[in-house]
């Protein structure tokens, strides 16, 4: 006589060979079957980067770099408007990879990101550039402009997941740009590297995030736009990935999914 446990075993044999066939067949039961295992595997939480994936940086920081650039007359220093947004660029990527790498802290961002910019240009007024710094870092926050299907996206995985930013950027300034965007609402918890006294990409502060919320790493995934602070980071905490590279840059870093736009999330999570 047949045991029950055995007829269990031949019963899911059976099942499986007919999802096996029908997966090589039918397109839209693979279709459906895809996204099936993805429901089943979804994550409790979501962790969003800020700047660069949500936020849309470049085009805020040129419209109050612009602005600022009129007000101080800084033609009349023989700083051109096009060239100025260059070397800024150029600076500010070059004192961020030296902060997130841990060789700066954030205060030196501050006080010597437009002293060097200036300097760039022949101008070595030191006190001009802190003024400058200062209106700056206050305009910055009150631009809105978010990345392409930011907020749709935000819609869509509200209902589904609690979301959370981490970053690297000042507390009360990633603040201020969430709230500028409209988007604040979204987050449960916004996780810096200012209240953390941690930056990506050193897990403690995805570890911190992560018992703040109450989550194993396999139950969060990171979504952010670096690989080696964001990417690099949520893996040394064990988290898995998903990369916003929507210049679709070549490399070969390891992460747990790719992305060139926002809205190709729908489809994974």
């Amino acid at each position: 006589m047949v045991s029950c446990q055995a007829k269990l075993i031949e019963a899911d044999l059976a099942f499986e060979k007919i999802v096996f066939n029908r997966l090589k067949t039918d397109n839209t039961y693979r279709f459906a079957y895809h996204h099936l295992i993805i429901f089943v595997k979804k994550y409790k939480s979501i962790f969003f980067d800020l700047d660069h994936t949500l936020w849309d940086f470049e085009t805020n920081s040129r419209e109050a770099l612009s602005a600022l650039h009129k007000i101080y007359k800084l033609e009349s220093h023989r700083i051109g408007h096009d060239e100025f947004l260059i070397v800024f660029k150029k600076i500010n990527l070059g004192l961020w990879n030296l902060f997130d790498t841990g060789q700066i802290k954030q205060e030196v961002i501050r006080t010597q990101r437009f002293h060097q910019i200036f300097q760039e240009f022949g101008v070595n007024e030191y006190e001009l550039s802190l003024k400058f710094s200062a209106e700056y870092v206050s305009e910055l926050p009150k631009k809105k402009n978010l990345l392409p299907h930011a907020k749709v996206v935000l819609d869509y995985l509200i209902s589904s997941y609690p979301l959370h930013i981490i970053t690297n950027g000042f507390s009360e300034i990633q603040t201020a740009k969430l709230t500028s965007g409209g988007v604040l609402h979204y987050f449960e918890s916004i996780v810096t590297s200012e209240s953390t006294g941690h930056r990506k990409p050193a897990k403690e502060i995805f570890e911190y995030a992560l018992y703040q919320n109450n989550l194993q790493p396999h139950e969060a995934v990171m979504i952010g736009d670096d690989l080696t602070t964001d990417m690099g980071g949520a893996k040394n905490a064990s988290l898995d990935t998903i990369y916003f590279n929507p210049e679709r840059i070549k490399h070969d870093t390891a992460v747990t999914h790719e992305i060139a736009s926002l809205k190709e999330l729908f489809e994974l999570l």
